[in-house]
């Protein structure tokens, strides 16, 4: 019945590393930003803009967050999102927090997105900011406070393979341990 959270800063692997981890666990597959992106793609607004709207309506946060509890009460799954790891503290077994430098964060989303640099690094330090200020005034969760974590990997010189073992390991004893394997 293991739940694992996987949060942490725009284009630190978050997605790539709780996708494979979940595989190997043979976990389900939640991502929360894949559910915010779909409804920037339904409202047909890009997902800036979405994070514009998002700070003065609540609702889409909300619904995504309770998505989020709902599929972490189901057990067996690693959830991705920026906010997972704070909203589930109480429901995950385990809670991991990525972050990597800013121009190499860039980087990886502009080789993802097709984007320049320069654009996503804009895009980053704009959902960052959005994210906390979003998340500070609806939940008063401060999402600079790494506090709820259980392990904090910094992925700059890393792959995303790398970060995997060293997570599945992590991931796999205290699960284990919890009798929650």
């Amino acid at each position: 019945m293991g739940v694992v959270a996987v949060s942490g800063q725009a284009a630190s692997g978050k997605t790539t590393v709780a996708r494979k981890l979940a595989s190997k666990l043979n976990y389900r597959f939640v991502s929360i930003g894949e559910l915010f992106r779909k409804i920037a793609v339904e409202r047909n607004v890009s997902l800036v803009e979405l994070h514009r709207i998002a700070e003065s309506d609540f609702s889409i946060d909300k619904a995504v967050d309770e998505e989020s509890i709902r599929e972490a009460r189901k057990g067996n799954v690693v959830i991705e999102g920026h906010l997972a790891a704070w909203l589930l503290r109480d429901l995950a077994d385990v809670r991991i927090y990525l972050k990597a430098d800013t121009k190499v964060r860039a980087q990886r989303l502009s080789a993802r997105d097709g984007k320049p640099a320069t654009e996503a690094i804009s895009e980053i330090r704009i959902r960052e900011e959005s994210n906390r200020r979003r998340y500070l005034t609806i939940y008063g969760i401060d999402i600079n406070d790494l506090s709820p974590f259980d392990l904090v990997i910094d992925t700059t010189y890393i792959d995303a393979d790398q970060v995997v073992d060293l997570v599945y390991k992590y991931v796999y004893s205290v699960l284990q341990n919890k009798g929650s394997l």
